[in-house]
């Protein structure tokens, strides 16, 4: 097989599952919209600001109403506790 036809062949193929990977985000897309629209509705009738992601640790819950220290009041070297904290980048 030459090497052309087998650049064109792979990026066939690399093209059809870009293609597929769009509509299939396309398609969640939609579904996280009415999930979404759920969400507010319970936030709002509860009275919250977020929902919270976990409960594991106060830091981890939400990164909008977590203080920038609370990791770290522990021990600076200190190791991850809960899983849930690899979710969250440290600040710039």
């Amino acid at each position: 097989m030459r090497p052309a036809l087998f650049f064109c062949i792979l990026l066939c193929l690399l093209l059809a599952l870009d293609g597929a990977l769009f509509l299939d985000g396309l398609s969640r897309r939609k579904a996280q919209g009415a999930a979404l629209a759920r969400l507010e509705v319970a936030t709002s009738g509860l009275g919250l600001t977020d929902l919270a992601v976990a409960t594991e640790a106060r830091y981890t819950r939400h990164p909008a109403v977590s203080d920038a220290v609370a990791p770290f009041m522990d021990h600076p070297g200190a190791i991850e506790h809960f899983p849930t904290g690899a979710f969250w980048l440290p600040p710039r």
